[in-house]
């Protein structure tokens, strides 16, 4: 069964910095890309960034480029999300994701809430 658990979520002042780990199971991590998304209350989900573990081939939504960066340590099946000058409007939260073609999967999902 595949399963995605987010960990690393809390509140900081804005201009501090968080580290998100997705910790993922259940079938071959280097077979597909991982994405983190976020929901802020009363808005949809939007994508955030994503990562290739078998490329290492990123990509960012234009509102967090040059702020976070997602890496993966495929020795620990985990993929990261390192968030750093962090906005008041980065408040939401926080979900990694797995499309494996068969069907997508979500993880629980982590608050991050970031204090003016």
């Amino acid at each position: 069964e595949v399963q995605l658990v987010e960990s690393g979520g809390g509140l900081v002042q804005a201009g501090g910095s968080l580290r998100l780990s997705c910790a993922a199971s259940g079938y071959t991590f280097d077979d597909y890309a991982i994405g983190w998304f976020r929901q802020a209350p009363g808005k949809e989900r939007e994508g955030v960034a994503y990562i290739s573990s078998s490329t290492s081939r990123t990509g960012y939504e234009d509102s967090v480029k040059g702020r976070f960066t997602v890496s993966s340590d495929n020795a620990k099946n985990t993929v990261y999300l390192q968030m750093n000058s962090l906005k008041p409007e980065d408040t939401a939260v926080y979900y990694c994701y797995v499309d494996t073609v068969r069907r997508e999967y979500w993880g629980q999902g982590v608050q991050v809430t970031v204090s003016a």
